[in-house]
């Protein structure tokens, strides 16, 4: 298993999607978006230029209608190399069945630690 650092706030907390300051972002990796509330889910699981890509998200609808089910929450892993993004990609998405999103890399699965991993 491969170890991703996940990104959280200078608090140690998870990242409110829709109002975290994504202007410093300059990342190249993968992410995971999900909600809280009463039964948390993954709703979308991506790679690329993360500022680029979450900067889409935060005006996708799909996305968005999640949010009445509970605050959405965001993370991000730095991987540098394009193989090893589609590989944690295909990953992420098989172990956590995000909600939105279906197009994930047809590539030999990475695993890594999950963010909620002790």
């Amino acid at each position: 298993m491969a170890t991703v650092t996940w990104i959280k706030s200078t608090a140690n907390e998870w990242l409110t999607f829709e109002t975290f300051n994504i202007s410093a972002v300059a990342t190249v990796g993968v992410y995971i978006i999900w909600h809280g509330g009463q039964n948390p889910r993954v709703v979308y699981v991506g790679q690329g230029d993360v500022k680029a890509r979450l900067t889409a998200h935060r005006g996708d609808k799909r996305i968005l209608a999640y949010k009445t089910s509970g605050l959405l929450m965001v993370t991000w892993a730095e991987v540098s190399l394009a193989a090893d993004r589609n590989g944690i990609e295909r990953y992420l998405a098989n172990r956590l069945s995000p909600l939105v999103g279906d197009s994930h890399p047809d590539v030999n699965s990475i695993e890594v630690n999950l963010p909620w991993a002790a």
